[in-house]
């Protein structure tokens, strides 16, 4: 029996370091947000190697979801896939029965304050979509909708003081075995990474684990602040249900 677990996360988070923890299981085939091309050739966001992402990466969304819903590569009995919600763009298929249904799904989020301080260094303007909030609380209440359960929902926070409870339990709710190997990885770049990794991953490339929790005591710049409020809220419906 396989499983195709779908992480579905927000910008300046920890879901680079998730993807380093699931892809220390030997059991486990990982996939580097696997719809970032289509993303890129879909809109005007300038992000470092736009072009070479576009160009390397698959960018017709339907042969990605033919993929990620087909054989599990290397023969694995897990394909953790992490996907930024805001890549779910609205041309693409969200329906309950669609390709969606063939994925067990998973949220990552993180609180928006330090998740907004982050992303004002790299993006002068957010709106509200592109901190895949609204994408994540739309595919949650999807989700819970089809299943009759609420979908596993993890908080960055939560990972990074204690990875050994709140993994286990992830872990465990998703129905899969603990691998004590989640707790740590070797230094370095992927095979499995996205050819944006040289632009993005520099820190994920030194680590070896997860770095301990730091209080930020930095807040979003004054212009955020209407988008501060609109992303508690989002967030506050989605930490309710939160590991």
């Amino acid at each position: 029996m396989t499983i195709r677990i779908a992480m579905w996360s927000g910008p300046r988070n920890i879901s680079t370091a998730m993807l380093r923890s699931w892809g220390s299981r030997a059991d486990c085939y990982v996939t580097d947000e696997p719809l970032y091309s289509h993303y890129l050739d879909q809109t005007e966001v300038d992000h470092p190697g736009r072009d070479e992402v576009i160009a390397h990466h698959e960018r017709d969304w339907r042969k990605v979801v033919a993929w990620l819903t087909g054989p599990v590569p290397e023969g694995r009995a897990i394909w953790y896939q992490k996907h930024m919600a805001h890549h779910l763009l609205p041309q693409i298929d969200r329906s309950a029965a669609g390709w969606l249904s063939g994925l067990t799904h998973a949220f990552l989020i993180r609180e928006p304050r330090e998740m907004l301080t982050s992303l004002a260094k790299v993006t002068p303007n957010p709106k509200l979509a592109d901190t895949g909030l609204p994408q994540q609380l739309e595919l949650f209440e999807q989700v819970r909708e089809r299943l009759g359960t609420v979908p596993p929902v993890v908080d960055s926070k939560d990972v990074l003081q204690d990875p050994r409870r709140t993994l286990g339990r992830l872990c465990e709710v998703l129905g899969v075995p603990w691998d004590e190997g989640m707790l740590s990885w070797a230094p370095g770049r992927r095979e499995t990474d996205g050819v944006w990794a040289k632009y993005w991953y520099d820190a994920v490339e030194r680590s070896t684990a997860f770095e301990p929790y730091r209080e930020r005591t930095e807040m979003p710049p004054e212009r955020f602040h209407p988008l501060v409020s609109e992303c508690e809220r989002i967030y506050a419906e989605l930490a309710a249900h939160k590991l």
